[in-house]
């Protein structure tokens, strides 16, 4: 008879996640490092009393809101590259619910989080309980259907022996580099109470090992044929560099071969910036000699690369006639653009392409050398700005890479913000930049660094945030201090979404609903002087070390003093609205009214679409 031990759901469920270890390369380590959320009646007496009963196998750490918690665990788990996380759980309902966009974040990202939302009772005999929504037309459905839309894989645990074959199902997805993102698993309140003799096999230690996807050797034999046919290749390396710590091998390949290389935010750092072959990054954020090249090159070669419109400039960054091979673990990545496809792990991907072309050379001369001498001195212009008034947000960036270290990490996700880092910041440290820009998530900028904090805390991290996403999320920043896990907050008040104010101006809008202004009497509309906060106060009443910024010098004074302080800060750089930086060689596909009672709409749309029409459809 085989040996079991009599648990509750919640209180295996514990255990099981505890004993979850992963094996990367040879090298094994934890995979579940704890548990966040917040507890409510749905999951407190349940999954609460385990959590207590099992702290020392399973720590627990106490969130502010929902959704903020969440995307602390989704940060974490992707500056660990994916090989360790933390489990997220919420109450029922609105509590739940409030998981949702994290679920997006990380699904859109392909990071791994595993979210255990509370449900209604399994047996309805109180039902409707306080915060259920019944539908009259499908009684099992409850807002956890919700997940659904942006799980990579969802189920709900109606009975406790249910939950073995679910805890494995969900981490087979969770360590799975291919198909990983949120996963949900639904329990419900009185299920995660009920008791079940489990089998011991199934708590007992369990290693997943993550082996690299090798390439097909008819598959790169069909690449090399493509690639050796190219005079000018380019390079786009994305995330799927990153999480399968092939930087090296891809700036090894474009060294040995002069093939230019161009980034993605996610994969923004594994290159070196100091390589002569490097361009910084291609798309609608990207550099001026990344984008030329890109759209010169008869060849793209993509690295671990999804191709979104940032990336390819809505399809309008590449030549006509231009070629595609993709390397991908995602089949449906690597058919993109009808790229010829290796569908592999990036760093055997890329290794195998390599053995197949030697030899190989380009037919590059100093286009590499000149676009980049090009971009060097438009980046010495950018130091050099300055505005009446107030301080220019680029020139603000400018200093700010000068007064962080190469060792510093820094985070950001939303606004004009990770434009800007995008074309200026230079990396020369795997793991220093930290972007989540496949969403864009408004708010994920503070949680993000308490996820990378804990994810390595012996480095000062930099969330970079505009006040329109500060103030979409930033209750981290007093978990931060709670958990005694310093961050430190850079606030660029510009007073709105000047990101959005900009695209609205630039398709022929005036300004409307992007600005944070009094509401005046005479117009009915948000016409008037900029509502003053005080973010800097706000900061130090949760008890955050702050500073108000108006100068250079004072940001040079902040950011010293910053350095030494053992909590968290907060540094309000006060930035002239429209400061950020321009597009280079650059198009992006926006939704303009085709009709408008203003012309300058009408003119914007023309324009716009005599471009759209004659690009690629899919």
């Amino acid at each position: 008879m085989r040996k079991t031990v009599r648990l509750t759901m919640a209180q295996a469920l514990v255990k099981f996640l505890s004993n979850q270890y992963i094996n990367v390369d040879g090298t094994e380590t934890r995979f579940v490092q704890g548990m966040m959320g917040i507890f409510g009646h749905g999951n407190v007496v349940g999954l609460g009393q385990a959590l207590e009963q099992y702290q020392d196998d399973l720590p627990y750490m106490q969130g502010k809101n929902e959704q903020e918690i969440a995307h602390v665990c989704v940060a974490y788990a992707k500056q660990m590259r994916r090989r360790a996380i933390y489990a997220c759980t919420a109450s029922i309902g609105p509590g739940s619910l409030n998981m949702v966009t994290a679920a997006g974040t990380a699904s859109v990202n392909r990071i791994p989080v595993l979210l255990l939302p509370s449900d209604a009772y399994a047996d309805r005999q109180p039902d409707p309980v306080l915060q259920q929504l019944e539908h009259e037309e499908d009684y099992s459905i409850t807002v956890n259907d919700s997940f659904k839309a942006v799980s990579k894989y969802w189920d709900r645990v109606q009975r406790p022996e249910q939950l073995m074959t679910a805890m494995l199902n969900a981490m087979r997805v969770l360590v799975d580099p291919a198909k990983t993102g949120a996963v949900t698993v639904c329990i419900p309140q009185d299920v995660q109470g009920e008791a079940y003799d489990y089998p011991v096999e199934f708590l007992e230690k369990r290693v997943w090992y993550v082996d690299r996807m090798p390439a097909s050797e008819q598959a790169v034999a069909r690449a090399a044929e493509v690639v050796r046919k190219a005079k000018k290749p380019v390079i786009v390396s994305g995330g799927g560099v990153r999480y399968s710590d092939a930087g090296a091998e891809v700036q090894k390949f474009a060294e040995k071969y002069g093939i230019p290389v161009a980034e993605t935010q996610a994969g923004k750092g594994e290159v070196s910036s100091d390589s002569e072959v490097y361009l910084g990054c291609a798309g609608i954020c990207g550099t001026s000699c990344a984008n030329i090249i890109t759209r010169e090159a008869d060849l793209i070669i993509a690295v671990g690369t999804k191709l979104n419109d940032f990336v390819t400039n809505s399809k309008a960054g590449f030549a006509d006639k231009a070629a595609f091979v993709s390397i991908n673990t995602s089949r449906m990545d690597a058919m993109k653009l009808d790229a010829e496809s290796i569908v592999a792990d990036a760093k055997l991907g890329i290794q195998a392409l390599d053995a197949k072309l030697e030899g190989y050379s380009t037919a590059y001369t100093d286009e590499i050398k000149t676009v980049k001498e090009g971009w060097e001195k438009e980046l010495e212009r950018l130091c050099g700005l300055e505005n009446e008034g107030g301080l220019n947000q680029t020139r603000v960036l400018m200093e700010l890479q000068k007064l962080l270290t190469p060792e510093d990490n820094i985070v950001s996700a939303s606004g004009s913000l990770p434009s800007d880092l995008e074309r200026v910041w230079n990396v020369r440290r795997p793991g220093a930049y930290h972007l989540e820009y496949g969403f864009s998530c408004m708010g994920y900028e503070v949680s993000g660094a308490l996820g990378v904090r804990l994810a390595e805390p012996e480095r000062e991290v930099y969330s970079f945030v505009g006040d329109g996403g500060f103030l979409m999320g930033h209750s981290d920043l007093v978990t931060s201090i709670q958990e005694r896990q310093k961050i430190n907050v850079l606030l660029f008040n510009n007073s709105g979404h000047q990101c959005i104010h900009n695209l609205q101006r630039s398709q022929g809008m005036g300004t409307f609903g992007t600005e944070f202004r009094f509401r005046e009497a005479d117009t009915n509309g948000l016409t008037g002087t900029y509502v003053p906060v005080d973010y800097a106060a706000l900061g130090a009443a949760y008890g955050a070390k702050t500073y108000h910024v108006t100068t250079l010098e004072e940001l040079r004074e902040a950011i010293a003093d910053s350095k030494k302080s053992e909590v968290s800060t907060l540094i309000e750089i006060a930035v002239l609205p429209g400061t950020m930086t321009g597009g280079y060689e650059n198009f992006w596909r926006v939704g303009t009214a085709s009709v408008s009672e203003k012309a300058s709409v009408q003119e914007a749309y023309e324009k716009l679409n005599s471009v759209v029409k004659e690009l690629r459809k899919y």
